[in-house]
C-alpha cells in the first residue's frame, strides 16, 4: 500500500468520525436540553442546552486532538484516555437519563446508541490513525532505505564509472604514446624514403633534362628544314598563282567582251519588245474606249427609255407588292427619277423609298 492510499484512508476515517461526532452531538443536543430542562430551575430553563454543548465541546476536543497525536504518532498519557471516557460516559448518561428515569429500557437502548457508537468509533478512529500513522512512518522509512540504497548504488555506480574512466584514459595515454613512437618511427622512415626519392627524382630529371635538349635541339633542326621546304613551297604556290591571275585575267576579259555584247543584244531586243507592248496597249485603250462609250450610249438611251415607260404609267392607284415596288424603285433610281416620283410611281411612303434609294447608292460601285 502506497502513502497515497493510506492518505485516503485516513481522509475516508477523518470524515467518517466527524460525521458520527456532528451526528450524535446534534442527536444529544436534542435529546438531553428536555432532561435538563426539567431539573432546572424557573427562570433558568434557557441555560439547559449550555450542559450538552458544553459535554459535546469536550468530545469534540478530544477527538480532534487525539487524530493530531494519532497522525504524528504522538500519546499525551492516561488524562486523555480518562477525558475521553468520562465525556462518552456523560454523553451516555445524559442521553439515555430522561428513559432510565422513566424505566423505558428501549428508548434506554435507542438513545444509548449514538453516545455509544461515538465512544467506540472514538477509540477506534485513533486505533486506525496510529495504525496509519505507523504505516505511514514505515512507508516513509521503506522508501528512504529505498532512497539511501539508490543513492549508495549511484555512489557505487559513480565510483566504479570513475575508476573506469581512469583505466580508460590511462588505455588511451598509453596508446596516444605508442602512436606517437609509431608516428615518429614512421615519419623517420618516410624522411629516409623521401630522400632516395629525391636523389632518384633528381637523377631522373637530370636524364629528363638531357633527353629535353636532345628533343629540342631535333626540334630546330627540323623546323629549320621546315621553313626551307614552305618557303620552296611558297615560291612556287606563288609562280602559279600569278599563271593562274593571268590567266583569269584573260578570260575575265574575254567573259566581260562576250557579256556586253550579250547585253547590248538583249537591250535592243527588249526595245523592241517594249514599242510592240506599247503599241498593242495604245490600240487595247482604244477598243476598250470605244467598247465603253457604246456602253454608256447603250445604258443611257435604256435608261431614257425606262424613264419614258415609268413616267407613261403614271402615279399607282393601288400599293404594289414589296418585289415589284422594289423593282419600280430600282428602275427610277437607274433613270434618274427624284424620291417623290419614285414613291408615286410605286404607292409607298416616301421614307420607305428613302431608304431603298439609300441602300442602292451604297450598292453602287465607286
Amino acid at each position: 500500500m502506497d502513502e497515497r492510499t493510506l492518505r485516503e484512508a485516513e481522509r475516508v476515517l477523518s470524515v467518517g468520525t466527524w460525521l458520527i461526532v456532528f451526528g450524535a452531538v446534534v442527536f444529544s443536543v436534542l435529546t438531553v436540553t428536555p432532561l435538563v430542562a426539567r431539573v432546572t430551575p424557573e427562570g433558568w430553563k434557557w441555560t439547559a442546552p449550555l450542559l450538552p454543548i458544553v459535554v459535546d465541546a469536550a468530545v469534540v476536543i478530544v477527538v480532534r486532538l487525539d487524530a493530531a497525536l494519532a497522525r504524528v504518532g504522538g500519546r499525551a498519557g492516561g488524562w486523555p484516555v480518562l477525558l475521553r471516557w468520562m465525556t462518552g460516559l456523560m454523553t451516555l448518561a445524559l442521553n439515555t437519563g430522561a428513559s432510565a428515569l422513566k424505566s423505558d429500557w428501549v428508548g434506554v437502548a435507542v438513545h444509548s446508541v449514538a453516545p455509544l457508537l461515538l465512544i467506540v468509533a472514538s477509540e477506534a478512529g485513533l486505533a486506525y490513525r496510529r495504525a496509519l500513522a505507523a504505516a505511514v512512518a514505515a512507508k516513509r522509512a521503506e522508501e528512504m532505505a529505498q532512497k539511501a540504497a539508490r543513492e549508495r548504488a549511484r555512489v557505487e555506480r559513480e565510483q566504479r564509472e570513475r575508476a573506469e574512466r581512469e583505466a580508460a584514459r590511462e588505455r588511451e595515454e598509453r596508446r596516444e604514446r605508442e602512436e606517437r613512437e609509431h608516428a615518429a618511427r614512421l615519419a623517420r622512415e618516410e624522411r629516409e624514403h623521401a630522400a632516395a626519392l629525391a636523389r632518384e627524382q633528381a637523377q631522373a630529371e637530370r636524364e629528363r633534362e638531357r633527353l629535353r635538349l636532345e628533343h629540342e635541339q631535333r626540334i630546330r633542326e627540323q623546323e629549320s628544314a621546315e621553313r626551307e621546304r614552305q618557303r620552296v613551297e611558297r615560291e612556287q604556290r606563288e609562280r602559279a598563282e600569278r599563271e593562274a591571275a593571268r590567266r583569269a585575267e584573260a578570260e575575265r576579259a574575254e567573259r566581260e567582251r562576250h557579256e556586253a555584247e550579250r547585253r547590248r543584244a538583249a537591250e535592243a531586243e527588249r526595245r523592241r519588245l517594249e514599242e510592240a507592248e506599247a503599241e498593242q496597249r495604245q490600240r487595247r485603250a482604244e477598243a476598250e474606249r470605244a467598247e465603253t462609250a457604246r456602253r454608256d450610249r447603250e445604258r443611257i438611251e435604256a435608261a431614257e427609255r425606262r424613264r419614258a415607260e415609268l413616267l407613261a404609267a403614271g402615279p399607282a392607284t393601288v400599293k404594289q407588292p414589296e418585289e415589284e415596288a422594289r423593282q419600280t424603285v430600282a428602275d427610277a433610281h437607274q433613270a434618274g427619277l427624284s424620291i417623290r416620283q419614285a414613291a408615286d410611281l410605286c404607292g409607298w411612303s416616301v421614307g420607305w423609298v428613302t431608304a431603298r434609294y439609300g441602300e442602292l447608292r451604297q450598292a453602287v460601285p465607286a
